[in-house]
């Protein structure tokens, strides 16, 4: 697979990605950018895009997503408890193609994402892996964690979701993708997070 990672508008600066698959299909992960950011390498690769994943469904994530839909169809996965139609998290239901699957994996082309539903940041966030890396959303930061205070942020869930992460069946060399900020490794997190060792609760 081919990951290109793509930051979102100033202040957030979200980090959002592009993944193009061998059979020239493409899944944009947490679209916050311009269309064009996501649209132009596709179409220099000469790839179309299918599939837009969220792992959770914060305004800061989602920015492109109705835009990207329209101009190329791509199915929209995202747990429905984020689709509130509000201010914080403005999809509505109707934009969502499909739910997470209750196997937890989600297969296009040669490649297969595992998912862990992880709320605490929101209700439906999530994290997914593949090819090496973990795109944690908001969940799991380097050296830091999301936010808990927003609505629909739980301390509680919070705290399950990343002891859950912290046992997660990846080896330490798998690259964490967050939503902010720098990236890591799993090994590190799990060494060096205090969020991850639980010494904030």
């Amino acid at each position: 697979m081919k990951l290109l990672h793509i930051s979102g508008p100033w202040p957030l600066c979200t980090n959002t990605f592009l993944i193009i698959t061998e059979s020239g299909h493409g899944i944009a992960i947490d679209p916050a950018a311009d269309a064009a950011r996501y649209l132009d390498p596709l179409k220099e690769a000469g790839a179309t895009l299918t599939h837009i994943f969220l792992t959770h469904g914060h305004y800061d994530h989602v920015g492109t997503v109705a835009a990207l839909k329209e101009q190329t169809g791509a199915r929209v996965m995202m747990d429905p408890a984020d689709a509130q139609g509000s201010q914080m998290f403005p999809l509505t239901p109707d934009i969502i193609d499909e739910p997470w699957p209750e196997s937890g994996t989600v297969t296009v082309d040669e490649l297969t994402f595992q998912l862990w539903h992880t709320p605490g940041h929101s209700p439906g966030s999530v994290c997914l892996a593949c090819g090496g890396c973990l795109f944690s959303g908001d969940t799991l930061f380097a050296s830091s964690c999301g936010r808990v205070d927003l609505p629909g942020g739980s301390p509680e869930q919070m705290r399950r979701s990343l002891s859950l992460v912290a046992n997660l069946p990846l080896p330490d060399e798998t690259k964490v993708l967050p939503g902010h900020e720098s990236f890591s490794t799993l090994g590190q997190e799990r060494r060096s997070n205090p969020y991850l060792l639980g010494e904030w609760y």
